[in-house]
């Protein structure tokens, strides 16, 4: 099946990584498979790429893509869970890791995902189409955690007035579908609010990430795979908004930190060393050649950093 998805900051993740030959690599995010298939070029024919993913369409699409290659093994799994699916094939450590985090331009063009607020369809989000939709979230969760969860999750500053609505309106008919939801949103914020974007932007974002677990994902999931690195190994990770990248950058430069004693101590007690260090210390940015091609690229931000 096709599985239409276009990776941003493609040749510098790709260099990043710095694939060799023979090496052992893990894409966390196979997606439709253009990162892995980029990652195969440089492997040569002993080395060997394990491809995960949550959506079955793109465990479909890459199983398709790479049938026949006796170097790629497909799973169809969470990217938390990589130390296990490794430790199942046999494989104790690898040289790089790459993570594509968020949502893929496959589950937005495909209406019937229901992750667009610019099509009408069923309202779901389910990366791995498994568990409680962003339906059931808006038609069983309190005004107070929906509010909660847009406030955290997509920093809306209409939060309350929101919530309150969505559970004013589904007290007379269960929400339903993506418009549904939209017009909910559009018709409780203010005009001034309509002038920079389109108003349901930031709630739908909020209620992907509360469906789908991301920021919970993308913790377990870090810490799991730079386990999994053998020294000098790789993890690079690409972001798509603040509260993926904060996480991120808090938790390589965690990594990155050696002695924690206060200034004062004349020596070192606590015996901290660095366990990784950064590829670059500035995060990498798509060029105003790649915006200008593809506008969504505009707020990705790429991070790598290397196991000591």
């Amino acid at each position: 099946m096709k599985f239409n998805h276009i990776p941003v900051l493609f040749e510098e993740t790709i260099n990043s990584l710095d694939v060799r030959d023979g090496g052992i690599y893990v894409d966390c995010t196979a997606g439709g498979g253009n990162h892995s298939a980029a990652i195969l070029q440089r492997l040569g024919e002993s080395g060997r790429l394990v491809c995960l993913d949550r959506d079955p369409d793109a465990i479909a699409a890459v199983s398709e893509r790479f049938a026949g290659d006796g170097r790629v093994t497909v799973v169809h799994t969470r990217y938390s869970a990589i130390a296990e699916v490794l430790d199942g094939l046999g494989i104790c450590g690898v040289d790089g890791i790459l993570m594509d985090i968020g949502v893929s331009s496959h589950q937005v063009d495909t209406a019937e995902r229901g992750f667009s607020f610019h099509k009408d369809a069923p309202l779901d989000m389910r990366m791995s189409r498994e568990g409680a939709s962003a339906a059931d979230l808006c038609n069983t969760l309190s005004w107070q955690q929906l509010a909660e969860i847009f406030t955290k999750y997509g920093e809306e500053k209409f939060s309350v007035k929101i919530a309150k609505a969505i559970c004013a309106v589904r007290e007379k008919k269960p929400i339903s579908t993506t418009f549904e939801l939209a017009e909910i949103i559009s018709d409780s914020v203010p005009a001034a609010a309509k002038r920079s974007g389109h108003p349901a932007r930031k709630v739908f974002q909020a209620l992907r990430i509360a469906v789908n677990d991301e920021l919970g994902e993308l913790e377990r999931g870090l810490q799991s795979a730079f386990e999994c690195l053998v020294p000098g190994g790789r993890l690079s990770v690409i972001t798509f908004h603040s509260l993926e990248d904060r996480i991120v950058k808090q938790t390589m430069a965690k990594w990155c930190e050696g002695c924690i004693c206060p200034p004062e101590f004349p020596v070192c007690v606590c015996g901290n060393k660095p366990k990784a260090s950064l590829l670059s210390r500035k995060p990498v940015v798509p060029s105003q050649e790649e915006l200008e091609r593809n506008p969504r690229s505009r707020s990705s931000k790429l991070r790598t950093c290397i196991k000591i």
